[in-house]
């Protein structure tokens, strides 16, 4: 039975998503228009529109996911349905994980000036590569739900399934290693992701880096527009690679059982996990200018219809 506090945390975590349902739309449609307008699939819109609306089916099965859990429990841990809702979760979580790293490589190959040959043989190639990089992202994450899938139904089953005297203890190490595999398995997997944005992050931000302090050198006035610019990327950049960490870190510690379910520490990664794609998609409208014009025409729209029915 959650706490009190455990349904506030979780309340937070819903209206995260929400807003995490907002930034990811106005991205989606963005991107979307820019696509019909130019006719053209570029590279950038491409991963944006995958990014994006693979995270509005994760914030929406999330506030679902949630509200079950907190209205239904019993039906929702007796029907398996916890089973069910978390391979979607793995699914989905693992698709924006592997999404996000394909932007990172991207964003490294198109700023990033080192001149390694497999960095310049990527480079010259990554536009015809996304696609495929996107459509394998998308393959592995459904290949990896399968075992995932199996172990979770056999591990529940496992659990619920009466033990005779002679193999009960037998059964219990079973159970054990069981867990102990699915909880590796799910680690490992969504760690390949992270280490790879882990990787070209810090190659761009080592780029960026050697960048200004050249520009700052060569500068013969005080500011430095060109210089600030390449600062507030090297920002960016680390800030979101920060949220990805953290936000590995959380989903890491939600599925090794290492808290008990709708407790306090519980319910505290699973805000962490609905803030960290929320926020990850408020970076990504507040540096693009295109994603920016979109809130400020609504807003625009919704204040002069305001006036106009004031007066």
């Amino acid at each position: 039975m959650p706490t009190v506090v455990s349904v506030l945390f979780l309340t937070i975590a819903i209206i995260e998503s929400m807003a995490g349902l907002l930034g990811n739309g106005i991205i989606l449609a963005v991107s979307s228009a820019n696509c019909i307008r130019s006719k053209i699939l570029s590279s950038y819109d491409m991963i944006m529109i995958f990014l994006s609306s693979f995270r509005l089916f994760l914030q929406s099965w999330s506030m679902l996911d949630l509200l079950l859990c907190m209205f239904c429990e019993m039906s929702y841990y007796e029907e398996n349905f916890s089973a069910i809702f978390s391979t979607v979760f793995v699914f989905l979580n693992f698709s924006t994980f592997w999404f996000a790293a394909c932007l990172s490589v991207f964003y490294c190959t198109k700023v990033a000036t080192l001149t390694q040959s497999y960095f310049i043989w990527l480079k010259q190639r990554i536009s015809s590569l996304m696609p495929w990089m996107l459509i394998t992202s998308c393959l592995l994450s459904f290949v990896t739900c399968f075992p995932f899938t199996w172990e979770v139904y056999s591990v529940r089953d496992n659990f619920t399934a009466p033990l005779t005297i002679m193999n009960s203890s037998e059964e219990r190490v079973t159970k054990k290693v069981n867990v102990f595999l699915l909880i590796l398995f799910f680690n490992v997997s969504i760690a390949l992701p992270v280490i790879v944005c882990i990787v070209s992050s810090s190659l761009l931000i080592r780029s960026l880096w050697i960048h200004t302090r050249q520009m700052q050198y060569n500068a013969t006035g005080f500011r430095d527009p060109s210089s600030e610019a390449h600062i507030s990327a090297i920002k960016s950049v680390f800030s979101f690679l920060i949220l990805y960490v953290i936000y590995f870190i959380s989903l890491a510690l939600l599925y090794s059982d290492v808290f008990i379910p709708l407790s306090i520490e519980d319910a505290i990664c699973i805000v962490v996990i609905a803030a960290c794609p929320t926020g990850h998609s408020m970076m990504l409208i507040w540096s693009n200018p295109k994603f920016r014009e979109l809130p400020a025409r609504i807003l625009h729209h919704a204040n002069c219809h305001v006036r106009t029915g004031s007066m």
